[in-house]
């Protein structure tokens, strides 16, 4: 029965046999000679042979030691390819990835790009997780691979990789009083409508309410949808006014009869972003999607809603 050796002594085991030094290999290891000569008693223990013997001025490895050299060489070939990444090949890639994200970003993001990863890599599959406030957490302890959001975050926490930049625009049905002209709408114009209101994540967070601050008291929020896609048969029942990224509002048929009209400027800009953890940072498949999307969404350039 041969003593169980760890591979610690296997790999010193290797260079001895391949040395025929214990001092060739303590110089090897960065170790010292009496722990190699020790290292070696204990083979010689398991193995129940000499292994090496004084042969001259050196030594030489006995019929069993000449026995384990290709064997060991085999083994260290294999334990080192285990270590050793293959050449990433997205067609070859099997994998469920979770992304967290809103309706808008499923339209502006993921459905331009399905169509040339299903090409790319037809053997993974995507899973659409709604958007949490709780994105850091649920990132962090792989719940999701990936967050497309336009909400604030700490970049010190997540990386990250700006999308896009989009405008708001005011939404209304074509005869809405807001939709005569093209000029942004101001603030207390804006004001003085009905609004349907849209939240995001479980927080129903109010981006509109959030950037106007004090101001948003003065806003009359009859509905309010955390997604879009009813926002075009809700809008044409009368005066109300609803504020989307111009990427939201190119998908409404023009057949809704629907108008827009660039949103106050206090508003700003909406910054759009992918977020992921460290834990997936060098991983290859998560690279791969990761840059697939950021550079098939930076080609699709917002149109405006056909009047």
């Amino acid at each position: 029965m041969v003593l169980p050796i760890s591979p610690n002594l296997l790999l010193t085991l290797t260079l001895l046999l391949k040395t025929k030094s214990v001092s060739g290999t303590a110089l090897a290891l960065g170790v010292s000679q009496p722990s190699v000569s020790r290292s070696l008693s204990q083979l010689r223990t398991a193995l129940k042979d000499p292994l090496l013997v004084r042969s001259g001025s050196g030594m030489a490895r006995t019929r069993r030691g000449d026995e384990l050299v290709g064997k060991l060489a085999d083994w260290m070939a294999t334990t080192s390819a285990l270590l050793v990444e293959d050449r990433f090949d997205p067609t070859r890639v099997e994998r469920r990835f979770r992304v967290a994200s809103t309706d808008f970003g499923v339209m502006s993001v993921l459905l331009p790009a399905m169509a040339a990863l299903r090409e790319e890599a037809p053997a993974i599959a995507i899973d659409i997780v709604p958007l949490s406030h709780a994105t850091h957490r649920a990132l962090a302890e792989g719940d999701i691979d990936l967050a497309i959001s336009g909400l604030d975050h700490d970049p010190s926490q997540l990386h990250r990789a700006l999308l896009f930049e989009d405008e708001f625009l005011c939404v209304t049905r074509a005869d809405h009083p807001l939709a005569r002209n093209e000029e942004s709408v101001s603030v207390e114009a804006f004001l003085a409508y009905p609004h349907l209101g849209l939240t995001v994540s479980e927080a129903e967070l109010d981006r509109v309410a959030m950037t106007l601050g004090s101001a948003a008291a003065a806003r009359k929020v009859v509905a309010s949808l955390p997604y879009f896609g009813l926002a075009p048969a809700m809008l044409s029942a009368g005066d109300l006014v609803m504020v989307l990224p111009s990427r939201a509002a190119m998908h409404f048929d023009p057949r809704h009869g629907l108008a827009t009209r660039p949103a106050p400027s206090e508003l700003g800009l909406l910054q759009y972003w992918l977020l992921w953890h460290e834990r997936s940072h060098r991983d290859p498949a998560s690279q791969w999607l990761r840059e697939r999307l950021a550079q098939i969404c930076r080609r699709q350039a917002p149109r405006a809603l056909p009047e």
